[in-house]
């Protein structure tokens, strides 16, 4: 298990229809209808692409055509032309990438994270896109299965989020959602950390001279699209949690403290 969240099982007889007007084989050409520009690490099997889409566009309140996506799997570098009518941009999680461990794909994804990064678009990375933005930037990402989570676990906010304006609302402690075995090590210097759990110290930052936020955990994902993901491979459950997935089930929360942080980040940055 080598990628942020844990592997989807393969499907190739799964086509992938994105929640836009676009057809699967213009997802990397520019839509002027966009808002909103969701990056993607998934095979084109992989049937929680869609899934993840579908997730970013409901938790953000999105009609249908407003998200468009981008595949950072590909030889394609991302271009200036697909931020230009672009409020905004959020990256996911993967399936079988592990930003630790990297790959022939990792190159070209870094070169288009770092043009993202430079540009004056807001960032809101979750799972492999914050572990992901933090290598960019300068951060250490690490594989540590003494570190792995999955389901819905808690977080403590730092003192540096109570001055945040995305994070200054949410309480001390709220539940998210999880599901990774490579972790932040190591935050970039320009990083401020917002909150921890008790496994891992880094999950969630602000770059402070740069509208770019990231969290370990999912704030995309409610507690049906969590067991959603996770059905499709329930021995990862027994891996990394140690119980069987009826037990995992009845151990998911809601967590509205949580899904609230897009509104919020979209609020302040979408105008």
């Amino acid at each position: 298990m080598s990628a942020c969240c844990v592997p989807v099982a393969q499907s190739p007889t799964h086509s992938v229809m994105p929640l836009s007007t676009a057809s699967p084989l213009s997802r990397n050409r520019p839509s002027t209808a966009a808002r909103v520009l969701l990056l993607q690490i998934r095979d084109a099997a992989d049937p929680m692409r869609s899934q993840e889409v579908r997730c970013f566009q409901e938790a953000l309140g999105l009609a249908s055509g407003q998200l468009t996506t981008f595949d950072l799997t590909g030889r394609t570098v991302l271009k200036q032309d697909r931020l230009k009518h672009v409020r905004f941009v959020v990256i996911g999680g993967s399936g079988n990438y592990s930003v630790a461990e990297g790959g022939p794909w990792w190159n070209t994804a870094a070169e288009s994270l770092q043009r993202l990064a430079d540009s004056d678009v807001p960032v809101f990375a979750s799972c492999w896109g914050f572990q992901a933005i933090a290598r960019v930037l300068g951060g250490e990402v690490r594989t540590d299965l003494s570190r792995a989570e999955v389901g819905t676990i808690s977080v403590r906010l730092t003192d540096a989020a109570r001055q945040d304006p995305v994070f200054s609302a949410l309480p001390d402690s709220f539940p998210v959602q999880a599901g990774h075995q490579d972790v932040v090590h190591r935050l970039p210097d320009a990083a401020v950390r917002l909150a921890g759990s008790e496994l891992v110290r880094n999950q969630a930052m602000k770059i402070t001279d740069r509208p770019i936020y990231g969290t370990q955990f999912h704030p995309e994902l409610t507690r049906s699209a969590l067991i959603e993901r996770i059905r499709a491979y329930p021995q990862y459950i027994e891996r990394i949690a140690g119980i069987p997935f009826d037990e995992f089930v009845t151990r998911c929360r809601d967590t509205p403290e949580s899904a609230s942080l897009l509104q919020r980040f979209a609020a302040r940055y979408a105008s």
